[in-house]
């Protein structure tokens, strides 16, 4: 039995899409304020993890 890659689990699972076509315009802008808050969440997660690499980056250079 061969070994494959596929046959991993990701590390991450792809999100599925949302069917847009049944929600109205409310609906609409209501999911779009909501991945705004997502994006600005990780945003804050990418600046906190940067700020930690460069922290230990310049730990180790000492």
């Amino acid at each position: 039995m061969a070994f494959e890659l596929d046959d991993l689990d990701p590390r991450q699972k792809k999100t599925q899409r949302l069917n847009l076509d049944p929600l109205s315009i409310e609906e609409l802008r209501e999911y779009v304020e909501a991945l705004k808050a997502e994006i600005d969440r990780v945003d804050e997660k990418i600046k906190a993890k940067q700020s930690h690499a460069a922290a230990a980056a310049s730990f180790f250079k000492k």
